[in-house]
């Protein structure tokens, strides 16, 4: 499990296309009556990106620095960081409700009203966590794991005490292809038509 973070490089270009993936099994009974299991508690969620341009000159590392990316992951092999620009921060969003006895939660994130676990948190953000809010002291009021999102408090909050946190977040991903085809179309520039990722969790 990597924690290097996906590049950004200035020939993305659009459209970029993210897509909710749920796992459901239906079965019909003799009836025709449905019965569903869905498999998971939240969506994984998959991006397709493109790039009409990636520089290879020797001040324009581009194509360099996204093929040195994918082959230091192994392809599909290996989990990174991405930093979604439409999806990667909150501000005061709610993670949980004190009850006196419990020390760790998960920090959230919600998107049209529905809420996912953070399972990355950006660090150099300094990411702020408050109960009823007033700012708390982390190392000392709090810990924060940034690679799972768990926060756990010295002291339990308080019976109903409401907990937020403002910062940002890492979606970990993986590739889902084994290769990937860059394209020469001038001297020192290069195209990928398209780069298939999903988070996991």
């Amino acid at each position: 499990m990597s924690n290097a973070v996906f590049p950004a490089l200035t020939g993305l270009t659009f459209p970029v296309v993210k897509t909710p993936m749920w796992s459901t099994k239906t079965q019909d009974s003799v009836s025709g009556k449905e019965t569903r299991i869905g498999f998971w508690s939240y969506p994984k969620w998959k991006y397709s990106l493109a790039y009409d341009i990636l520089r290879s000159d020797n001040v324009n590392l581009e194509l360099q620095t996204l093929a040195g990316f994918y082959n230091a992951r192994n392809g599909g092999f290996d989990t990174w960081l991405f930093n979604d620009p439409d999806d990667n921060s909150v501000t005061l969003q709610g993670f949980g409700i004190g009850d006196g006895a419990s020390t760790n939660f998960q920090l959230t994130r919600s998107l049209g009203g529905y809420v996912e676990p953070v399972l990355a948190v950006n660090a150099t953000s300094a990411p702020a966590i408050y109960i009823n809010g007033t700012l708390k002291i982390g190392g000392t009021d709090y810990t924060l794991n940034v690679t799972t999102g768990l926060v756990t408090f010295t002291t339990a909050p308080a019976v109903s005490a409401t907990l937020t946190w403002t910062g940002s977040y890492y979606w970990r991903c993986k590739f889902l292809d084994d290769s990937i085809d860059l394209s020469k179309f001038m001297q020192n520039l290069w195209e990928l038509q398209t780069l298939n990722f999903q988070s996991v969790k």
